[in-house]
């Protein structure tokens, strides 16, 4: 029954979520295609940046062309995804997890023969093999430049899934496998249904308000040049503060 339970309200969970969920990586894939196509512009800043000997006002100028590329085209520099579902689950993970642990009877609970109160190889492997589905469904449709960065963090969450699967009770190991499950069919929709509608959304507004050009090569070169060196002033000679020193004696 425990194990069940856990099932249960694992799945009532993730299915309130998934309509936030969605919502955020509707948000966050219509901020990466923007980025895309506002990359040429971000190398030309970023290796701008790389100058070496620039001043503090260089600097200064060459970030606030950055926020301007964010800004008038309409870009959240956080990427549109955030930090509310995770903060949702935290307090149904500690519950499961501290309810098996000082619960004598739901620590004796097994789920067809797996114990809940120990740690179980068997669920860290499926929860992390849910973890690489979803993690290999989220790359496709995703343009190769972009697959190279995103590849290391798609690893991490399998990784994670079965180092945590592994630290914690069985009963944790079955809430990530259920969950990952969850995942994989919200990521299937996300792929095959999200992320077309957002391209396209994408597409229609900017036929309307094309990308703002902020960065140009020629701008930076502006900002980049050297100040003008200023002529060092002519100091008096040591005969001429001679002279003038005997000219103040005489007078007094």
């Amino acid at each position: 029954g425990a194990g069940w339970a856990i099932v249960i309200i694992t799945l009532v969970v993730r299915v309130i979520l998934m309509p936030l969920m969605l919502s955020q990586q509707h948000k966050a894939t219509l901020q990466q295609e923007k980025m895309h196509l506002l990359q040429p512009q971000m190398q030309l800043l970023q290796k701008a940046m790389k100058t070496p000997g620039m001043t503090p006002d260089q600097q200064m100028a060459l970030t606030g062309l950055q926020r301007e590329i964010y800004s008038k085209n309409n870009v959240s520099m956080t990427g549109g995804m955030g930090c509310l579902p995770l903060l949702i689950q935290m307090p149904i993970m500690i519950g499961i997890y501290q309810a098996v642990a000082y619960s004598n009877a739901l620590a004796k609970s097994t789920f067809f023969g797996i114990s809940l109160s120990s740690k179980s190889m068997v669920l860290a492997i499926i929860a992390t093999v849910f973890a690489l589905i979803q993690s290999y469904v989220a790359m496709i449709g995703i343009p190769e430049e972009q697959k190279k960065t995103m590849q290391a963090t798609m690893l991490m969450n399998p990784i994670m899934t079965f180092f945590f699967s592994m630290s914690f009770s069985g009963a944790l190991a079955l809430y990530w496998a259920v969950g990952n499950l969850v995942m994989v069919i919200q990521q299937l929709i996300t792929t095959f249904i999200v992320q077309p509608r957002a391209k396209k959304r994408v597409s229609k507004e900017l036929e309307a308000s094309p990308i703002v050009e902020v960065v140009t090569q020629a701008k930076l070169d502006q900002i980049l040049k050297p100040a003008p060196k200023q002529k060092p002033t002519s100091q008096p000679k040591s005969g001429d503060l001679r002279k003038r020193n005997q000219g103040k004696q005489k007078r007094k």
